[in-house]
């Protein structure tokens, strides 16, 4: 049996595409689980979420931290390609929004996962550095382009920025709805004021 331990990359081979198909099911799962019910819940429930056999499931990932790191590493890989498409197609205040909107959906899933994987490897970890340069960068770019264009005010450092949606996130106890209200009160603070 194929055991790939913490840090590692995905697959490690080419998989045909039923095994691909099933690869990307179970990983999909595994996000919804453990989003819903905490990094804790069976992995029999996700392999009944994701429609394999429990069988299935352990073939691909030998251990549950094999299926959190791989849940991990494709929210993280996501983001990093939603920026460039961001960049290309949104103008730089929707992109702002749309990024913010994106990284809150990130958190809600990272926060199920992040506590389970830095017990499990190094906070200095490939994975776990990985998954901080891309939300530094992505944000960093997003931000830098809405300054650019004098859409957001020029002191805000992408720092504050991943903060203050951070806290929004934190809060116990908040529905998606009021989690997203109070990311548009964030975002009205740091947009620059309309020209007099």
């Amino acid at each position: 049996m194929e055991n790939r331990g913490a840090g590692t990359l995905g697959p490690s081979r080419p998989l045909r595409a039923d095994a691909q198909r099933n690869y990307q099911r179970i990983v999909a799962a595994g996000r919804e689980v453990f989003r819903r019910s905490g990094t804790e819940a069976s992995l029999e429930e996700v392999a009944r979420v994701a429609g394999v056999g429990i069988g299935t499931l352990y073939r691909r990932f030998p251990g549950r931290l094999a299926l959190l790191e791989a849940v991990y590493r494709e929210d993280v890989d996501t983001l990093e390609h939603e920026v460039d498409r961001l960049l290309e197609s949104e103008e730089p205040w929707a992109a702002v929004v749309r990024w913010s909107d994106l990284l809150l959906d990130y958190a809600a899933t990272k926060r199920a996962l992040f506590h389970a994987l830095a017990d499990a490897v190094e906070t200095d970890s490939e994975l776990l550095t990985h998954s901080r340069r891309v939300v530094g960068d992505s944000t960093a770019r997003v931000l830098r382009r809405a300054q650019q264009a004098g859409v957001v005010r020029p002191e805000v450092e992408p720092s504050d920025l991943l903060r203050l949606l951070g806290g929004c996130t934190m809060m116990g106890g908040l529905d998606d709805d009021q989690r997203h209200r109070i990311a548009e009160i964030v975002l009205a603070g740091i947009r620059a004021p309309e020209p007099a």
